[in-house]
């Protein structure tokens, strides 16, 4: 009998897939002691791909933190994975060699022992650049080839001959690695491929060499994929856990137990003691909102193909933007994009790159507006893709972004003044930040969404069954201890913290003044709050986190406060205030720029339609602002 090792997922991998990577830590870690100590698994995968910015994000945590508690669950011998990917690590943004070199050692800092490195091209020039610094710090190197099947009428790549030749690629560059494995974040890899395609690798890596082989069941077809695998000499799997297993998900532990029975191989698993963990994390889990769609399995997924690691990070997106009734029209453009895109894996981040640029021809006609990530990966900025771009897509990204083809993407990296050790630094010193190793990486990664986060404004976007009722501000609000309660106002759930004159409302700091009842309040001096009274109300929220409800009806546009003559700036999308460019009184051109709005994790810039002066804004950074609202006017 021969044991199939495997990953457990479900802390890192399932809750992207089902959650889109919003889940407070403190929620979970208890179950993930049990796994360690109970159950006796010891290989887990503990952060990195979106759980490494959604803690910034959405949660108001840091994600440092998280994996230091992770190692402290599972204790000093388990082995903690993480996903990385290639040179983008874990941003969505390319990143120089310094960047790149910081992540492995601060991951191996925090506790992690391993990472999992892959490139959505199979570009084994991306490989070997973000590799040898997990070599160097001393982790363990998981390299990986990244798998789909293409849409109908797509061709030339994702074959075992493609496959072949990456890894000939990898193993001519002699890029170190302690085990290789075979990702397909999509889950739409025919099993019989699969099973060829590991064959070949056996052949080629020998029979020493650690080979795993990851999927999804997006398609259906994941357990079949696993067997096809494990028939062809694969050393590991993948799984998960319920309520986070299946789906959009790995399969089950329990499922894949169950399949093995009757066949010379087997998980190496106390069943009694994994049934008793799954009704653990189910009771865990049991308050956070399920999407329907990471539960299901969509024999369409072929023809986009959206990765389950993706779906509902951006299904998430689109509830948060009211849009989700649009998904469909997405998932349909998603296989145009793809195509004329190269034909690079459906991961993060292309995935993302194919979302986005399949959001901007539903939202705006098709190629009327090119993605940025999309149209930098066509013109070869994060590398070679696997087949040439279609030629009208390219001129029009050329044209659209004013840039011209990327003649060697990794030396323009070193060179961009946006990027690297530097550029971090100084976004922390212009906000009076700390500037340290963590920091650095922080804003490196996570950009303004991570200055916010250090600034204590970070915002929460938890779903939750059913989010706490409206209760009275308590009377604890007048002592001069930070109190929490929750408010409802035009059908939304606001989680309100009051530290003295701060109170930090749904992760936004604000400047209040709060008076006794018969005590008129006077108005509190619009100066920022302080770093340090924010982290005490972050902190004070994080003991007692109420989000949103799931179904709570989005609040109408606040009109403008104050509303003055002249021309009106207005978005077009709904998203998040990311930066605001001008300032009122400043002169301003046709055309300018006036505050960037992230949707779907696009800067979208919102300009000036005529020339004139500011005189009025009525957002402010970290604002959600919804499609149609005035933000701005111009005179």
């Amino acid at each position: 009998m021969k044991k199939i090792d495997f990953m457990l997922t479900a802390f890192r991998d399932g809750f992207q897939s089902v959650f889109g990577a919003r889940v407070f830590s403190a929620d979970y870690l208890p179950c993930v002691e049990f796994a360690a100590r109970e159950c006796g698994i010891t290989h887990f995968e503990a952060g990195g791909g979106a759980m490494f910015q959604s803690p910034f994000f959405y949660l108001n945590e840091n994600a440092f933190d998280v994996m230091d508690a992770f190692r402290k669950a599972t204790g000093p011998d388990a082995q903690l994975q993480s996903l990385s990917r290639g040179i983008t690590c874990v941003a969505l943004k390319a990143q120089p060699q310094a960047i790149l070199k910081l992540h492995a050692e601060l991951f191996k800092k925090h506790g992690i022992t391993t990472i999992r490195n892959c490139d959505a091209l199979n570009d084994a020039e991306n490989l070997t650049a973000s590799g040898h610094g997990i070599v160097d710090a001393g982790l363990k190197h998981e390299v990986s080839i990244t798998m789909m099947e293409l849409p109908p009428a797509c061709r030339g790549s994702h074959t075992v001959e493609f496959y072949e030749k990456t890894l000939r690629d990898i193993l001519d560059s002699k890029l170190p690695f302690d085990s290789i494995c075979f990702k397909d974040s999509s889950g739409t890899s025919c099993p019989r491929k699969v099973h060829e395609t590991i064959r070949m690798a056996r052949r080629l890596l020998g029979e020493k060499m650690k080979i795993a082989f990851h999927s999804h069941n997006t398609a259906g077809t994941c357990v079949l994929s696993y067997m096809a695998a494990i028939e062809a000499s694969v050393d590991q799997i993948d799984l998960s856990l319920a309520p986070v297993s299946g789906g959009a998900s790995q399969p089950d532990v329990l499922t894949m137990w169950h399949a093995l029975k009757g066949t010379e191989y087997a998980l190496d698993v106390d069943v009694p003691k994994i049934v008793e963990l799954e009704n653990m994390f189910k009771e865990a889990m049991k308050s956070y909102f399920l999407p329907p769609e990471s539960m299901r399995v969509d024999p369409l997924i072929p023809f986009s193909p959206m990765p389950g690691g993706a779906l509902t990070a951006n299904t998430q997106m689109l509830r948060d933007n009211d849009l989700m009734g649009r998904y469909p029209e997405l998932i349909h453009a998603m296989g145009e994009v793809v195509n004329k895109g190269g034909l690079g894996s459906s991961v993060t981040p292309v995935s993302q790159f194919y979302f986005q640029q399949a959001f901007n021809n539903v939202m705006f006609g098709p190629w009327t507006r090119i993605a940025k990530g999309y149209g930098k990966m066509v013109l070869g900025y994060y590398g070679k893709t696997p087949v040439p771009p279609d030629a009208t897509v390219f001129k029009i990204a050329m044209e659209q972004l004013d840039l011209p083809p990327a003649a060697e993407h990794l030396k323009a990296l070193e060179e961009d003044p946006k990027r690297g050790v530097a550029a971090a630094k100084a976004m922390l010193k212009n906000e009076h930040l700390p500037i340290t190793d963590e920091n650095i990486f922080i804003v490196a990664t996570c950009e303004e969404k991570g200055v916010l986060f250090l600034k204590g404004q970070g915002p929460i976007g938890v779903r939750k069954r059913n989010a706490a009722p409206a209760q009275p501000v308590p009377q604890a609000a007048f002592s001069s201890a930070p109190s929490i309660c929750t408010v409802g106002l035009n059908g939304n759930i606001y989680r309100v913290v009051l530290d003295g004159t701060n109170a930090l409302v749904n992760g936004t700091m604000y400047d209040v003044e709060v008076s006794e009842p018969g005590v008129e309040a006077q108005p509190a001096p619009m100066v920022p709050a302080a770093p340090v009274a924010a982290a005490t109300a972050v902190r004070a929220a994080q003991a007692a986190p109420v989000v949103r409800a799931a179904a709570a009806p989005k609040a109408e546009p606040k009109p403008a406060a104050g509303k003055a003559a002249g021309q009106p700036v207005i978005t077009q999308l709904p998203g998040l205030v990311l930066r605001i460019e001008k300032s009122v009184g400043q002169t301003v051109k046709t055309g300018d720029t006036i505050l960037i709005v992230e949707s779907m994790k696009m800067d979208n810039a919102i300009v000036s339609a005529v020339s004139g002066t500011v005189i009025a804004i009525h957002v402010k950074q970290g604002d959600q602002v919804q499609a149609g609202q005035e933000l701005a006017i111009i005179g």
